[in-house]
């Protein structure tokens, strides 16, 4: 969705140009016709034409002779890759990721807050399993949303928690203070959703800061307090009891002992104390590395 408060004035053309593409990459395993094309995005068919004319031309899209249909094309390829460079996302970062996916047969997530919103930059999946969301998708940045990244640099958490919250909070200031203190401990944060909470972040993404009144008042019902969904082994009460856990993250600093991304496991089950304590050894050894590659140092708490 636009975002309303973005300055300057949008350009119809530019947008029937990033439609094409925005639909093409939903779909990424498919291929569509123009007729169709211009049918689902409500599109003239000789405005459709002209722009998967001149994406086909420059390489953005690549059209089969045969069925005369479209998808995606390899000069997205390297786009994609001068992106993930500029915001400091390297082929070692998705090399890290694949060793840390691998070891624990899971997803594992290289993310930041980029122009205000959280976008996920790199994503490796175990073979067969897909977690519903791609790389580039991004979600507002606003309390009770994104702890995770600002959780391990003073700054930037007073300056999160002044912006305004996207649902009505309680804020329990003891608590969101052992959260900060155990966590920057330990070096990671561990989430406890319910599916329900998972599936909420999923609609979020893509959205706009301000979220529908009908989303806000479903989110409130999940997440009515910062920091109340975090696990702290402190409050564990047995090595065999089992946590419903939705995600495991870590930070990633830079140079100046700033924290910049954050690497996660998507988790999605239950795990015992020791089995997330595991999981986040290996998390934060992954943390340190993807720290190292940017030449960054952990800050002295």
């Amino acid at each position: 969705m636009p975002d309303p408060s973005t300055p300057g004035r949008s350009s119809p053309p530019t947008q029937r140009v990033v439609a094409v593409l925005d639909f093409l990459a939903k779909h990424p395993q498919e291929r569509f016709g123009l007729s169709e094309l211009a049918r689902r995005l409500q599109l003239a068919k000789p405005t459709c034409l002209g722009i998967v004319t001149t994406l086909t031309e420059s390489g953005y899209l690549v059209r089969d002779v045969a069925d005369k249909t479209y998808r995606l094309g390899p000069s997205l390829i390297a786009l994609g890759h001068l992106a993930q460079e500029s915001l400091r996302v390297n082929p070692a970062a998705r090399a890290e990721l694949a060793r840390l996916s691998k070891s624990f047969d899971t997803t594992a997530a290289l993310a930041a807050v980029v122009d205000d919103r959280i976008t996920l930059l790199e994503l490796v999946e175990p073979p067969g399993s897909d977690v519903g969301v791609r790389v580039g998708q991004s979600y507002p940045f606003a309390p009770p949303v994104g702890l995770m990244f600002v959780l391990w640099d003073d700054d930037a958490l007073r300056s999160w928690l002044d912006r305004a919250p996207t649902i009505p909070l309680r804020t329990e200031t003891q608590r969101l203070d052992r959260v900060i203190a155990e966590c920057r401990t330990a070096g990671y944060l561990v989430e406890r959703l319910t599916p329900g909470g998972r599936r909420l972040y999923a609609m979020m993404a893509g959205m706009s800061s301000t979220l529908p009144d009908e989303l806000r008042a479903l989110l409130g019902e999940l997440i009515s307090d910062i920091g109340e969904r975090v696990y702290l082994s402190s409050e564990a009460e047995g090595a065999r009891q089992r946590h419903d856990v939705s995600v495991i993250s870590a930070p990633v600093y830079d140079h100046h002992h700033r924290q910049v991304m954050v690497v996660s496991l998507q988790i999605g089950r239950a795990l015992t104390d020791s089995e997330i304590a595991k999981h986040a050894r290996g998390l934060v050894a992954a943390g340190d590395a993807l720290t190292a590659q940017l030449g960054g140092s952990k800050p002295q708490w």
